[in-house]
């Protein structure tokens, strides 16, 4: 398959189980080579830094302040969002910060940066902000807002004030935020599609609705969040990081979605989705319909690639990762732990379903007993190879470089998914050379070879 000048060889995958496993091409590391030119997607800061202004936002702060100085800052970060030009920063100091109404948000945002000139929305240094809300979203970007930065925040929703028996009362209502708000939304349904947008390490948990979702939007980078405990109350079928039905900014195939480097955990659905009755989501990490074939969707196919590196997922109630009716995704060196929780869901750690052009590689797939390792439903190209399958004979594919063995974790039982020395793990992964780093930072490799899964093991 041809994708911007460069191709990748597919390792044959076995369209059964073990029985019949097939001699191995070669996988080309030219894929691999453009990932360092697009991997951190930042851009020259090009403006002049006169035009530009930093906004400040404190919980006792006043809105009939200037907002320009630590001395007299905003109290509410929408004020300051209703302000913003391209380049500008807004500063937010410690406070709970929360929405006015059960329908509003805490932020929404709508003004966008340039190519040049993003907008950007942190904490400011050494502070710890928390945006909590009971309304749709804690984080709106929408009408087509691009170029924006979200960076070390905490968003918290609403689960905690209510109830599985409140939820379950409320499993056919459409309009009630309470039970189905979100944590941070990117939309493009409406009024524009936002692209270039970045997700960088905040804390994102307990919403009865998504995480992070992205839906209809381009240029999206979801890196180093710990995302949490969300998903469980909505009756719209959410998860905790969740890309659907991708949209074409320009026609670049190469890689221009990234979700890289998050912890992603007991992220779970309880309420059956809405349109079917049954409950088939509360994934970690879901590629969703990037063909975009439903909801009479007219955008047509996305064909840029997207990239889901070295994160962590586990004891989420849905898979680990998996792609729904998509293509062009590459899967590497993650670590996917006991996902599959839901008492419904076996279908496995890390798969591909009604997918093409998908690369599974260099991942740590440990199931639960009893339930699937992986599908491989309705695939065509997809591949499955050096990865370690563990916990289970359950799995529908094996690669020919996969291996069963138990990878040999620090302690997973408290999330810590580093390697022991004698992990089978070390110096087995096949060699995706643009991959530098690890999902600690560390380099990649740290020996003679890299390892498999989001760790490199340091020696």
């Amino acid at each position: 398959m041809a994708t911007n000048g460069f191709s990748l060889i597919a390792t044959l995958l076995l369209p059964s189980l073990l029985s019949s496993m097939v001699t191995p091409e070669k996988i080309t590391t030219s894929l691999v080579d453009q990932v360092s030119q697009l991997v951190t997607p930042k851009q020259a800061i090009l403006y002049s830094q006169a035009t530009t202004k930093t906004y400040y936002v404190s919980a006792s702060g006043s809105d009939s302040n200037d907002g320009l100085s630590t001395s007299s800052p905003f109290k509410t970060i929408q004020k300051a969002a209703n302000l913003t030009n391209p380049g500008d920063t807004v500063l937010i100091m410690n406070g709970v910060y929360t929405n006015d109404s059960p329908v509003g948000q805490v932020i929404k945002i709508t003004r966008s940066g340039t190519m040049n000139a993003w907008i950007t929305y942190k904490a400011y240094p050494g502070h710890y902000p928390k945006l909590k809300h009971n309304g749709w979203n804690g984080i709106s970007i929408q009408d087509g807002a691009s170029y924006i930065e979200i960076n070390g925040l905490e968003v918290i929703g609403n689960s905690a004030n209510i109830t599985l028996d409140y939820a379950i009362s409320q499993k056919t209502n459409t309009s009630n935020p309470l039970t189905s708000g979100n944590c941070i939304s990117i939309d493009g349904r409406r009024n524009g599609h936002p692209h270039h947008i970045r997700i960088l390490n905040n804390k994102v948990h307990d919403c009865p609705g998504a995480g992070i979702s992205a839906i209809q939007t381009d240029y999206v980078t979801i890196d180093g969040n710990e995302v949490f405990n969300n998903a469980w109350y909505s009756p719209f079928g959410h998860s905790g990081i969740s890309l659907y039905q991708n949209w074409r900014f320009d026609n670049n195939t190469g890689y221009k979605m990234y979700v890289r480097k998050n912890k992603v955990y007991n992220n779970r659905q309880y309420i059956p989705w809405l349109y079917t009755g049954v409950i088939e989501d509360g994934n970690g990490i879901i590629i969703d319909d990037s063909r975009n074939t439903q909801n009479n969707s007219t955008l047509g196919a996305y064909t840029g690639r997207t990239l889901v590196e070295n994160n962590i997922t586990y004891k989420n109630g849905g898979s680990g990762i998996h792609t729904y009716k998509s293509q062009y995704v590459d899967i590497l060196h993650n670590t996917a732990y006991l996902n599959n929780q839901s008492p419904e869901i076996k279908h496995g750690q890390i798969f591909a379903n009604n997918s093409t052009d998908v690369n599974i590689v260099n991942n740590i797939l440990y199931a639960p007993p009893n339930k699937y390792i992986n599908i491989n439903s309705q695939n065509t190209r997809v591949t499955y190879n050096y990865n370690i399958y563990a916990n289970s004979t359950l799995m529908e594919t094996r690669g020919y470089n996969d291996i069963l063995a138990d990878p040999k974790f620090v302690n997973p039982s408290q999330g810590d998914f580093r390697l022991q020395a004698t992990s089978p793990a070390i110096n087995k992964a096949y060699p995706w050379t643009s991959l530098k780093s690890d999902y600690a930072n560390q380099a990649r490799p740290s020996n003679a070879g890299y390892d498999i899964g989001a760790y490199e093991y340091q020696f």
